[in-house]
């Protein structure tokens, strides 16, 4: 470890998001390359940097900091550079040149001591220098917090938003409550603030560190997907991280609830523990849903002679369109005519699109205005290119505005410009793909939706459920207070598809045919790790593509877990060699255990919502622009520029992002997926290697999904036996959500439902 120390001459780049930058500092009368976590660092300041010396391919010999804190200039002509460098606002060079000719070294002394000598400058008056004392004394207040918090291996980059959110009171929080960071500070997770504790010196046993314990297992099981823990669950859970003892923690949960940090609900006997914004979450949403389908009454806001009438004009309707409904697609299309809230079920081929086809004729000639969105880009492209009208993604349609809001610890930290307060200004807002929405985006949904705007939901409810908290279409349909109607008659066309016939008989529990008579359903017997690899690659180069008329990267590879030889990352680093081998002409970049590489294939794993994206024309212009970039957007990596330190990439319609390259860690290789990231997506053929895997994971309602993203053809390779144990497998993990506890309590109040 190597010590430098100087002046920061040039601030070369910064990511205000994490920090990382490249400077310039001078020492010793040379200038040196810096890089690492900057944050709050300005130039002209003087920093004592501990790192080491590395030779970059490109920018040559860099020093690489691993630590810096901020110094005191020590002699006049540092002060003068610090001064004259812009970090104190209102002081130039001139000026900063002027103090300095003045006192000399000692004009720090002066600053803090003695300001009001400092009107004894010409240009300065007693005002003016009330200022620049208080600046400096501000700064001062930094770099003393940062030396401080550096003492307990806290980041630059976390110790300025420490002293941003505490100012001077953090001394007291630090040696008191670190855990209280958990609560207040975006980023800072129960797992940060236990280790600054432990070098602190607060006892394992300490309440705010069972309090924060719980609170954090609460947010791992939202990470989960659930809403809620039962008790019991929670206090092992809990236990087992903090290494305490159940009896230990017990007690501090009626305290959290007393303190209106948790909310306890009682439901067969059994205490469940919401934390409170998702309690509030569920609660929110089933209020709005009751609003809903109150401003509609039970189903009878069309008059008597209207209902009449309403099979005439179906029947007109088909004929104008050339369509032809069943009598369940008729009832579906007559239920989402006549309620405030509609949920149309079924699986593929079921004719769900022909339905909603109709319904949007229905309302379109009836003069209303009608929204079309889903939770993904690809979802949202797929219903546009179904219906001839525009879908837009749901964070799109409700105007998602990337800037943080007043409260950092809210919703992802962004909020929606379409809310109560600014309503979307539509009839009939339609959403597919509603498996995918958790209740966080639900509840976004509902608040931009006034009552009397009819609200229909479209999803396949034996679908995996969405990544975020909730299962919003399950609880929606299992509450039955809402109308609702499951399409189930396999359709001519779509009943010569294996796919769509195998997706049935998946679902149902019953095995299928794996004898290749198929023309769009396969089933490769492979037991060798290796030869599976070979046949993937071999399905994706040379087979597949003819086959369903589409490009390689068109073809996707799913597989039900991340880790082990036919999971993600294995299949990632191998498919990568064979689909984008490097050469001379491809820049590439270190990443994580791999590489990055010009041309590769690429998910986002992460929902960014300052993210900006735009559309450029042939030529160059911009024709589009926007925020957000979401966990499960593909793209193809187009430009890798070392000099900027930047990386574009091209997800769905032609969105181009650039990435810093220090902020890369938000994007994976994606020439292989987890099932669990294609929901919502569609491809021409999927390839599926099951071999072994986690019982929880192997089971009939990840085969399912799986089987159902791909349109023309589905390529499994592996052992038989694993897919007819996934088949005979209904155990899912257990989601515990209470979105139909709340909506049945207050349809209940509301209406004196049952």
């Amino acid at each position: 470890m190597e010590i430098v120390k100087g002046f920061v001459e040039h601030i070369i780049y910064k990511n205000p998001q994490n920090g990382y930058g490249v400077i310039n500092i001078t020492s010793e009368g040379a200038e040196i390359t810096c890089t690492g976590i900057f944050a709050g660092l300005d130039e002209g300041e003087c920093i004592e940097a501990n790192g080491a010396y590395v030779e970059h391919a490109v920018y040559g010999m860099q020093f690489k900091v691993d630590s810096f804190c901020v110094v005191v200039p020590e002699d006049a002509e540092s002060v003068e550079r610090y001064l004259g460098s812009g970090a104190i606002k209102g002081v130039g060079v001139a000026l900063a040149a002027r103090i300095v000719r003045r006192f000399g070294d000692d004009t720090f002394r002066i600053i803090e001591e003695e300001p009001h000598r400092l009107a004894e400058i010409k240009g300065i008056s007693e005002k003016k220098a009330r200022e620049i004392a208080e600046q400096v004394e501000e700064k001062k207040d930094v770099r003393e917090a940062m030396i401080f918090l550096q003492k307990y291996g806290i980041s630059n980059t976390l110790a300025i938003k420490i002293y941003d959110q505490y100012g001077t009171k953090l001394y007291g929080i630090m040696q008191e409550n670190p855990y209280k960071l958990a609560e207040d500070i975006a980023g800072v997770g129960f797992r940060i603030a236990d280790e600054i504790a432990s070098k602190i010196g607060i006892h394992i046993d300490s309440d705010f560190r069972i309090r924060s314990g719980i609170l954090y297992t609460l947010v791992q099981a939202g990470a989960e997907g659930h809403v809620y823990l039962p008790e019991g669950i929670l206090l092992d859970r809990a236990a087992q991280m903090l290494g305490l003892s159940t009896e230990q923690i017990e007690p501090q949960i009626p305290n959290l609830a007393i303190d209106k940090k948790l909310v306890i609900k009682e439901k067969a006997g059994e205490k469940c523990v919401y934390s409170m914004n998702l309690y509030y979450a569920e609660l929110n949403c089933a209020r709005m849903l009751t609003e809903l389908q109150r401003a509609f009454g039970d189903a009878d806001r069309m008059g008597a002679s209207e209902l009449a009438r309403l099979p005439q004009k179906l029947e007109e309707l088909e004929n104008e369109n050339d369509m032809e409904l069943d009598d369940l697609q008729k009832a579906a299309v007559t239920e989402a005519i006549k309620n405030g809230i509609f949920i149309l079920s079924g699986g593929p081929g079921t004719g769900k699109t022909t339905t909603i086809n109709m319904i949007l004729r229905y309302f379109e000639k009836e003069g209303l205005d009608i929204f079309l969105a889903a939770p993904t880009g690809r979802a949202a492209k797929r219903m546009t290119e179904a219906t001839g009208f525009e879908a837009k993604t749901i964070h799109r349609l409700l105007e998602l505005n990337g800037a943080v809001s007043d409260d950092e610890k809210s919703f992802s930290g962004v909020h929606f410009e379409k809310n109560e307060l600014n309503p979307l200004e539509a009839d009939v807002v339609i959403i597919d793909e509603m498996s995918m929405v958790d209740i966080h985006l639900f509840q976004a949904l509902l608040k931009a939706i006034t009552p009397g705007t009819r609200l229909i939901m479209v999803g396949d409810r034996n679908q995996l459920p969405s990544v975020g908290a909730g299962q919003v279409l399950k609880d929606l349909m299992e509450s039955r207070c809402f109308a609702s109607v499951t399409l189930s008659k396999i359709f001519r066309q779509a009943g010569e598809s294996d796919i769509v016939v195998n997706a049935h008989r998946i679902n149902e529990g019953k095995e299928i045919a794996l004898d290749n008579k198929s023309r769009d359903f396969f089933f490769l017997e492979r037991n060798n790790i290796n030869v599976i690899y070979k046949h993937i690659i071999v399905l994706i180069t040379e087979k597949l593509p003819k086959y369903v008329n589409a490009g390689m990267y068109d073809i996707q590879v799913l597989t039900p877990m991340r880790k082990g030889p036919l999971g993600v990352e294995t299949l990632n680093a191998i498919l990568q060699r064979y689909l984008n081998p490097p050469s001379d002409e491809k820049t590439e970049l270190p990443h994580g255990e791999g590489v990055l590489r010009l041309g590769d294939k690429v998910m986002q794993i992460k929902n960014n919502y300052q993210l900006e994206w735009e559309v450029v024309s042939r030529y160059g212009i911009a024709v589009d622009s926007g925020q957000g970039v979401f966990n499960g957007d593909v793209g193809i990596i187009k430009e890798i520029n070392e000099t900027a330190r930047t990386v574009v990439v091209e997800y769905d319609d032609l969105k181009r992002v650039t990435y810093q390259i220090g902020a890369l860690d938000e994007i994976e290789l994606a020439y292989a997926i987890t099932i669990h990231k294609s929901q919502g997506s569609e491809y021409p053929a999927v390839i599926m290697p099951l071999l072994t895997g986690p019982r929880l994971l192997m089971n009939r309602n990840l085969l399912y999904t799986g089987v159902t993203r791909a349109k023309k053809c589905v390529t499994i390779l592996g052992s038989r036996e694993t897919v007819k144990q996934m088949i005979a497998n209904e155990n899912e993990q257990k989601r515990y959500t209470g979105l139909k506890d709340r909506i049945c309590e207050i349809m209940n109040e509301t209406f004196g439902k049952e």
